[in-house]
């Protein structure tokens, strides 16, 4: 899963009214709730760290060269170190449907980022291949857990494997039992078999929003007991409704029944909550002008996430224009 563009055309097709994708999701959750891919990738990789360990992000814009002299710039989902007792680096991409170049663009990302990190020791180069996953958002029984890339060089072969995680594979209750909220926003893809049936028939639309109330008051439930801020629950309820609208677009009754019972709206306690959680985060960085700094940042992560700019104004106590002016970086 990735954009790709030619760099000799730099003018980007792009429609501000567009219903964000499923990529747009995923990079949301990694940029505003970071530490929530931790538990995924002790899923993953069968890790044990805490989540208390630092993740640096690696840049996720990379040049190619293509035959006909090109450059070809790719973005991938994601590459991050997990610094812990050692450091190791990681590349998880995320695919809503497998297709025959998958393998060839994980090569081409992993190799890219290993000679990008890549030092020279007197006459050798020395690489490193970051550990591999997919995210695969729909699979079936003929899905395998894993996949293989060879290399055959002129001194012998070598290779690595690319795990693969199957969100649908996760019930509820293992979700919420291994702290793997990431995959909450994807979790209405176990049901995308049965969409129409639930859309039609009213008991079943009723167990579908007895599942998302569950998942609400679970949510609720690790805010109260401080296991999860209570901004990580604003954008995976929100993040929620996003998948929701895009894979149900033809389910009303669905989109507006899960929405009925799942937080469509910020709740009083919760907007100061957030707030005073972006406060604390500006003063103990050091910012001579904390308040400021935690508005800016607070009203940064809500427009990436796509809260509108009159909710952001209310939510932070700014004027529009102040808000405007904000996140006009992540505007342009």
């Amino acid at each position: 899963m990735e954009k790709t563009e030619n760099i000799t055309n730099e003018k980007k097709d792009t429609d501000p009214n567009a219903m964000p994708s499923y990529d747009d999701v995923y990079r949301t959750m990694l940029n505003d709730c970071s530490s929530l891919i931790i538990p995924v990738i002790n899923e993953v990789f069968h890790e044990n760290y805490t989540g208390k360990e630092k993740i640096v992000y690696s840049q996720n814009e990379h040049f190619i060269n293509r035959q006909d002299g090109d450059l070809e710039k790719r973005v991938t989902d994601a590459s991050f170190t997990i610094i812990g007792i050692e450091a190791k680096n990681y590349l998880v991409e995320c695919q809503s449907n497998p297709d025959s170049s998958m393998l060839v663009r994980i090569f081409e990302y992993s190799t890219q980022i290993a000679l990008d990190e890549g030092e020279i020791e007197g006459d050798e180069l020395k690489v490193e291949i970051p550990n591999c996953a997919i995210l695969f958002l729909r699979s079936t029984k003929n899905t395998p857990d894993k996949l293989r890339i060879t290399l055959n060089t002129p001194g012998g072969s070598a290779g690595f494997d690319v795990l693969i995680m199957k969100t649908q594979e996760y019930t509820l209750d293992e979700i919420f039992e291994k702290n793997l909220y990431f995959l909450i926003p994807f979790y209405i893809f176990s049901y995308e078999a049965h969409l129409a049936e639930y859309d039609e028939d009213e008991q079943k639309l009723q167990l579908l929003k007895a599942e998302y109330a569950r998942i609400n008051d679970r949510l609720d439930d690790l805010c109260r007991k401080q296991y999860l801020s209570t901004y990580y629950r604003k954008i995976i309820v929100e993040m929620t409704h996003t998948v929701l609208k895009k894979l149900a677009a033809k389910y009303e009754n669905i989109r507006k029944g899960v929405q009925s019972v799942m937080g469509g709206k910020v709740l009083e306690y919760e907007s100061k909550t957030i707030y005073q959680e972006g406060l604390q985060k500006g003063r103990q960085e050091g910012r001579q002008e904390g308040e400021i700094e935690a508005k800016k940042r607070l009203s940064r992560k809500l427009f990436a996430a796509h809260t509108n700019v009159l909710t952001i104004a209310d939510l932070v106590d700014a004027t529009v224009s102040e808000v405007e002016d904000w996140v006009q970086p992540e505007a342009t």
